[in-house]
């Protein structure tokens, strides 16, 4: 295989991975929307993992929540790993343009929280952007030394929150019944004056996950330095003690998951979660080698190309689905159900995308950013 297939073969796994991420993103969200802003249907605090419907729920969430967020954002730094590379073979200024695609991310992010719903990751993903890229202009140095300090930092305090609910500490997601009454009842402009108005409060999320972020699009950065995407024997072997760490760290961690009472649905969300996220990474890459799937490869692939587009559609088609403004199906179905109508939204996604590229070089929202990027850039 010549340099430039092995390129070709590296970035379809990217991309696959990337498709992949955004379809399992939704499976941890179609809950929120499902049962019309409730956290606590994301969580163990309030319910019984062994009754059959929270048990199915649970285990869905398990096999996604934090994981496939975890993957997208160690996506987004081998992303940002791919534009380094391409400024310093055209001989541009780093971090240069990629501020502006940063920037516009963090736009859309706001437009989306805006309009659409309050649990956007774009913002966080525009602000880390712009971190991460002056982190990789240090050099290698800088990207380990960040990388520890930081690690160390973020999982220090989820473990001190881990002990603190060991320990009995009153950790409460508290009542989401205004909440459920506004996406039941309220109109959509009742819903953005809500958003608007608590700004501050639901993007605390945003912010308090930056330091993971970073970590994860730095680890993003490392893994494609390192050719772990890549299809030779060196990627395979790198794929392979990824495998591991997933499996013999992330499996039984997360696990823990399934401990009622709400101790451990943080830290396995934003500390063990990632773990696994290393697992699918292998995972994929040796599943994508079975030509015969190849069509459901395609597909994937063709999602990871327009993955801002897919991300965006999918949480507008689950607004009109569960809010009372649409269909108003929140609060109606039961667990198999909810995973029923994220199955039947997936489909619908790589059935669009698939209609969209016979057409199309870009997805709509990647061609509306290149445009606004080229604008700024030109300014």
């Amino acid at each position: 295989m010549n340099v430039m297939e092995l390129q070709q073969e590296r970035l379809r796994l990217l991309d696959v991975l990337r498709g992949f991420a955004i379809l399992g993103t939704l499976g941890t969200n179609i809950w929120i929307f499902a049962y019309l802003g409730d956290l606590t249907y994301v969580t163990t605090f309030d319910h019984d993992v062994w009754l059959p419907d929270d048990w199915l729920r649970m285990t869905v969430l398990f096999l996604v929540n934090g994981k496939l967020l975890g993957l997208l954002t160690i996506m987004f730094g081998a992303g940002l790993e791919l534009k380094y590379r391409q400024a310093l073979r055209r001989g541009k200024a780093w971090p240069g343009v990629y501020i502006w695609v940063s920037l516009v991310l963090l736009a859309e992010g706001l437009i989306h929280y805006t309009f659409v719903m309050e649990y956007d990751i774009l913002m966080s993903y525009g602000a880390t952007a712009i971190i991460a890229a002056f982190i990789v202009k240090g050099g290698d140095r800088l990207i380990s030394r960040t990388m520890i300090a930081i690690g160390s930092i973020h999982a220090s305090l989820m473990l001190a929150i881990l002990l603190l609910g060991l320990l009995g500490g009153n950790v409460s997601l508290g009542s989401f019944d205004e909440i459920i009454a506004l996406y039941r009842d309220g109109t959509w402009l009742e819903q953005v004056r809500y958003r608007l108005s608590n700004f501050l409060v639901l993007r605390l999320e945003v912010i308090l996950v930056i330091p993971m972020n970073v970590f994860l699009f730095l680890l993003g950065v490392r893994l494609m330095r390192a050719g772990a995407f890549a299809s030779d024997e060196n990627g395979r072997r790198l794929r392979d003690k990824l495998f591991a760490v997933g499996i013999y760290a992330g499996l039984p961690l997360n696990l823990l998951l399934f401990v009622p009472g709400g101790a451990f649905d943080l830290t396995v969300r934003y500390l063990f979660a990632p773990l696994m996220s290393l697992g699918y990474i292998a995972l994929l890459g040796k599943m994508i080698q079975y030509t015969k799937w190849d069509r459901l490869w395609r597909l994937l692939e063709q999602v990871g190309q327009m993955s801002l587009s897919c991300y965006v559609m999918q949480n507008n088609v689950c607004s009109v689905l569960f809010y009372g403004w649409g269909l108003a199906l929140g609060g109606k179905l039961n667990a198999p159900a909810v995973i029923a109508v994220w199955c039947c939204v997936s489909a619908l996604q790589l059935a669009f995308a698939a209609v969209w590229f016979r057409r199309f070089r870009l997805g709509p929202m990647e061609a509306l950013r290149k445009r606004a990027v080229a604008f700024l850039d030109s300014k």
